[in-house]
């Protein structure tokens, strides 16, 4: 007897510090924030992802009703910033503004990560599609996706590609048209968006796939001729061009960008944040800033947001093993 009572009493103190957790947890999700939040870019300031972080961390500021800090942390690949979430106090107030490489691309692009990039985060809001768009020099005798692919066929290995650089979301894209349209096209990658473009202007390259904020520009000028948009459905930055999947079924080369805070943030702080930044993108304000920057809001949960980045971490292994064949 004098054992099943020590038990019962063991279960008892168990579930009352369960219960305890719980509240606790529940309270401290209630009571948060109570300081500033550090979202961390892994970029340099002026790229696009600093610029969306900059779209979302004013607004979310004032629902949260504490200050959204930028921090830009570049280096490594993006490595740097995300390695300095992956390692801070999982408590809400560190949070990562993620691009395909810490978590998607990275884990095949680099021998080694200073992180886990599937244990040391916790997704917790979908942002934005990163829209693409494919662009030639106007030199170039096509005007659509398919007469480029045919007059890659026939002239294999003559048309250059230009990149931000290797593993970026334009070289990778780069790659993935190349493998879905069976054409020999040549990769030159650069350090950063500014000398690809340059080159592509000069007519020293011939294509390109890069986000519509960097080309856009260029394309009103009459610098470059857009083609297609890399995404599965038409965008509303430019409406008037068709998707590259309307030749290539199913292809789609826009880039993810999405929040992750530590692994062991509380959940309720999780669902509030994904509540909040939810309700800052579906302001109409945010949504025509993202608009005119060719970006395309999406909200999910942040169970949704874990199944996407699963999905998207499958489809660039399989564009990066075959580059390494």
């Amino acid at each position: 007897m004098g054992r099943s009572l020590a038990a019962a009493i063991g279960v008892g103190v168990i579930m009352a510090l369960a219960g305890a957790l719980g509240f606790s947890s529940a309270a401290s999700a209630q009571d948060y924030p109570k300081q500033p939040i550090r979202l961390i870019v892994p970029f340099a300031p002026g790229g696009g992802a600093d610029l969306m972080a900059r779209i979302l961390g004013e607004p979310l500021a004032k629902r949260l009703g504490q200050p959204v800090v930028i921090e830009n942390k570049p280096g490594a690949g993006a490595t740097i910033g995300a390695d300095l979430v992956a390692k801070a106090p999982p408590d809400g107030y560190t949070l990562l503004f993620v691009t395909p490489g810490p978590q998607i691309t990275n884990p095949y692009l680099l021998p080694k990560l200073p992180y886990d990039p599937d244990k040391d985060f916790t997704p917790v809001a979908m942002l934005v599609l990163a829209v693409n768009v494919l662009v030639v020099t106007p030199s170039l005798p096509v005007k659509n996706v398919a007469e480029l692919i045919a007059y890659a066929k026939a002239n294999p290995g003559k048309i250059n590609f230009s990149s931000s650089g290797v593993g970026s979301s334009s070289h990778l894209s780069g790659e993935l048209f190349k493998q879905m349209a069976g054409i020999n096209i040549v990769h030159v990658g650069y350090r950063g968006s500014g000398p690809s473009i340059a080159d592509l202007l000069s007519g020293n390259v011939q294509m390109s796939i890069d986000t519509v904020s960097t080309m856009l520009p260029h394309i009103q000028s009459g610098g470059m001729r857009a083609l297609a948009v890399a995404t599965s459905e038409r965008n509303p930055t430019l409406p008037d061009l068709p998707p590259i999947a309307d030749t290539l079924p199913g292809f789609d080369g826009s880039s993810i960008n999405y929040i992750s805070a530590p692994a062991g943030t509380p959940q309720p702080i999780v669902e509030k944040l994904n509540r909040e930044i939810n309700t800052v993108l579906s302001d109409p304000n945010v949504q025509q800033r993202m608009v005119t920057a060719g970006l395309t809001g999406v909200i999910e949960s942040p169970a949704a947001l874990g199944e996407r980045i699963r999905r998207e971490q499958t489809k660039w292994k399989r564009v990066i093993e075959q580059i390494a064949k």
